[in-house]
C-alpha cells in the first residue's frame, strides 16, 4: 500500500462488525458484492465471465448477508457458486480447485453470533492484496448500476463441497497414517466445521465423540470451541479419550487437549509440528510466530538450531513473513497455524492432522510428544482507556519499563502494544518466575493508568 492510502472498510482480516450496524448491514453488503464483482471480474465477459464462491459459518445473519452478496455480485454480471456452511480454509481451498476468480467468506471467526464479517480470498486461495481491497473500496464510492439483463450473473449450489474438502484434508498426511484404535473428542464450536471435521477423523479410522455439532444460528462459539476448551477437557477425561480437538467457529484455529486433560495452545502445537518436520528433514527454513509467541517455543526451536521469527500479531502478518522468507510453517498462540506445505491458509483440521501424524510417527501420546518445550509463565493485562493516549511517550511509563526490564534482565521479556481492535493497551510480561511476572505486569499496567489519568 502506498504512502497516504488507507483502508476505509477493510481491516487486517476483512470487514467485521456488529450485525445491523454499518458495515454489517444488508444495504452495505449488497453494494460490497457489486463493487467486488466489478473489480474482481472486470474482464469476465461471455465465455470468460467471472465466477465467485460464497461460503459462510452457522450464524443466523449468514442467510441475510449471503443473499445480499449474491444479489450484488449478480448485478455486476458475476456468476456465483454457493457453498453453504463451510470452514474458512475450505473456501480458500475450493476457490483454488474450482478455478474461481475469488472466494468470499461470511464469518466473524471466534466472535459471538451478534457479530459477522466478510473476508475475501484471491484465486490462489490467499488473502486479497492491498491494491485489490483499495480498488473495491474506491468502487464502493461510485453509483451502483446493474448490467443488462442478459449479462446478469447466475447462482448455483456446489453440492459436493463438503466431500471435496474432506478428501483434501485426509490427503495432507501420509496414506499409511491411520487413526484406527484412537478415541478423539472433537468440538466444532457449533460452527462451520460441524458437518466435516468429525467425518475427516472417522474416515481415517478414529472413534469420534462429537461436541458442538448442533448449530442453531445463535450458539456459535458459546461456551465451546477453541476459545472455551474447558468443556473439551471434561469430555476427554470422562470418555478416557486419547486427546481432544477444539476448533473455532470458522475452523481456522485449533486448540488441543491431551489425555491428562491439559490444554495445548498454538505455540505447543507449532512446536510438535516443527519438531516432527525437522527430524524428517522436511522443515523448510525458519518458523514464524508473533510478538506474543511464548519464549519457551523460541528456546525449544533454537535447541534444534531452528530460528523463531516474530511477526506482528495477526495471521496476515505471519503469512507475509512466511512468504517473504520462503518458509512453510508459522502460527499464533491462539491456535491459528499455517502449514504452507499443505494449504494456502490457516486450517484447524489440517493442523490437527499434522499433530496426529507427528504422534504416530514418534509412537508417543500427545502428552509425551509435547515434551521438549517448556512454556514460560506469561501475564497479560489489558488497560482500557476511553481516548487515545501515547503511552510510549510518557516519562513515567518509560521509567517503569526500564525498571521492569532491568529486573527481568535476560530471563524474560516485556511487550507493550495498543490493541488494533479495542480501546486498550496490552501489557505482556514473560519470565521464569510466575509471581515475579505477575507483579511486574501489574506494575507496568498501574504506571500506564497513572500516566493516562494525569494527561
Amino acid at each position: 500500500m502506498s504512502q497516504g492510502q488507507q483502508r476505509k472498510y477493510f481491516g487486517t482480516d476483512g470487514i467485521r462488525g456488529l450485525v445491523g450496524q454499518t458495515p454489517i448491514t444488508a444495504e452495505f453488503v449488497l453494494k460490497l458484492g457489486w463493487a467486488a464483482g466489478r473489480v474482481l471480474a472486470r474482464e469476465g465477459r461471455g465465455d470468460r465471465r467471472g465466477k465467485v464462491l460464497i461460503g459462510k459459518d452457522t450464524r443466523i445473519s449468514g442467510y441475510m448477508l449471503e443473499s445480499a452478496l449474491q444479489a450484488g455480485l449478480s448485478s455486476a454480471g458475476v456468476d456465483i457458486r454457493l457453498l453453504g456452511p463451510m470452514p474458512t480454509p475450505a473456501i480458500a481451498y475450493l476457490t483454488r480447485t474450482l478455478h474461481a476468480q475469488a472466494g468470499i467468506v461470511i464469518s466473524a471467526s471466534h466472535n459471538p453470533y451478534q457479530d459477522n464479517g466478510i473476508k475475501f480470498f484471491s484465486a490462489q486461495g490467499a488473502k486479497l492484496p492491498d491494491d485489490i481491497e483499495l480498488a473495491i473500496e474506491a468502487e464502493m464510492d461510485t453509483p451502483m448500476h446493474t448490467v443488462d439483463s442478459a449479462l446478469l450473473g447466475k447462482a448455483e449450489r456446489v453440492v459436493d463441497a463438503a466431500g471435496r474438502y474432506i478428501e483434501f484434508c485426509k490427503s495432507t498426511i501420509p496414506g499409511n497414517a491411520e487413526l484406527r484404535g484412537m478415541k478423539l473428542v472433537v468440538d466444532c464450536a457449533h460452527g462451520a466445521t460441524y458437518h466435516v471435521a468429525p467425518s475427516v477423523f472417522e474416515e481415517l479410522g478414529a472413534e469420534v465423540i462429537k461436541l458442538g455439532v448442533q448449530p442453531n444460528g445463535l450458539n456459535i462459539n458459546e461456551g465451546c470451541g477453541s476459545t472455551h476448551p474447558q468443556t473439551l477437557q471434561v469430555a476427554v477425561l470422562e470418555h478416557g479419550a486419547d486427546l481432544g480437538i477444539a476448533l473455532d467457529g470458522d475452523g481456522d484455529r485449533l486448540i488441543m487437549v491431551d489425555d491428562k486433560g491439559e490444554v495445548l495452545d498454538g505455540d505447543e502445537l507449532l512446536y510438535i509440528i516443527a519438531k516432527s518436520r525437522h527430524e524428517s528433514g522436511t522443515l523448510k527454513g525458519d518458523v514464524v510466530g508473533t510478538v506474543m509467541t511464548n519464549l519457551g517455543l523460541e528456546h525449544a526451536l533454537r535447541a534444534m538450531q531452528v530460528e523463531l521469527r516474530r511477526a506482528p500479531v495477526g495471521d496476515r502478518y505471519v503469512m507475509d513473513m512466511l512468504r517473504q522468507g520462503g518458509w512453510s510453517l508459522g502460527g499464533e498462540s491462539s491456535g491459528h497455524i499455517i502449514c504452507l506445505d499443505c494449504t494456502s491458509t490457516g486450517d484447524g483440521i489440517v493442523s490437527a492432522l499434522q499433530v496426529l501424524a507427528a504422534m504416530l510417527k514418534a509412537g508417543k501420546s500427545l502428552h509425551d510428544v509435547k515434551r521438549g518445550m517448556n512454556k514460560y509463565p506469561q501475564t497479560l493485562v489489558n488497560v482500557r482507556m476511553e481516548k487515545k493516549f501515547d503511552f510510549a511517550a510518557s516519562p513515567h511509563v518509560k521509567n517503569t519499563l526500564r525498571e521492569v526490564e532491568a529486573e527481568l534482565a535476560d530471563t524474560g521479556r516485556v511487550l507493550l502494544r495498543a490493541s488494533g481492535t479495542e480501546p486498550l493497551v496490552r501489557v505482556m510480561v514473560e519470565g521464569v518466575d510466575a509471581q515475579q511476572v505477575d507483579a511486574l505486569a501489574n506494575k507496568l499496567a498501574d504506571a500506564i493508568k497513572v500516566a493516562y489519568s494525569q494527561q
